[in-house]
């Protein structure tokens, strides 16, 4: 009884760092609620370093309406983005640094041959917002509009 008593505790502090691995390794990033001026709310995943925004939402099989993408880059700046084994359309927001929208790409389309398009916004950003397509129309968004989230303490 007492092997498997002290077995048992040794078992799970080995497997938590195992399974904690296994989650990151699945593509979970930390996220933050991003909420709209129509009081409406997703829950984005962040992409903050090279690898994070180069890799986006790549081959994933969807993305549902109360979710999206929170790109942030460290200033503001010309930041195109591409479809390229993207399986869905999406909406892209730019937002600059006080969080307001400055561009909206509608219903962009996935790429099905190279070379893919770019999207670019016609002014610089700091933020970019990726939303399941037709989110953007949706809830009314529009240029000039401000969005709400909290970064995490590090990313500030």
């Amino acid at each position: 009884m007492r092997f498997r008593r002290s077995f048992s505790r040794f078992s799970w502090a080995a497997a938590l760092p195992v399974l904690a691995g296994c989650i990151l390794a699945e593509g979970m990033r930390p996220s933050v609620k991003v909420f709209f001026p129509d009081g409406s709310a997703v829950t984005a995943e962040l992409a903050v370093t090279d690898a994070e925004r180069q890799m986006g939402l790549m081959h994933r099989p969807r993305m549902n309406a109360d979710q999206g993408m929170l790109f942030v880059f460290a200033e503001e700046d010309f930041h195109p983005f591409w479809m390229k084994n993207v399986r869905f359309a999406i909406d892209i927001l730019w937002l600059d640094k006080n969080r307001r929208v400055v561009h909206i790409a509608s219903r962009v389309p996935p790429c099905l041959r190279d070379p893919c398009p770019s999207y670019p916004s016609p002014l610089p950003a700091m933020f970019v917002l990726e939303l399941k397509s037709g989110e953007a129309e949706a809830r009314g968004l529009k240029l000039s509009d401000r969005l709400e989230f909290v970064l995490p303490r590090k990313l500030r």
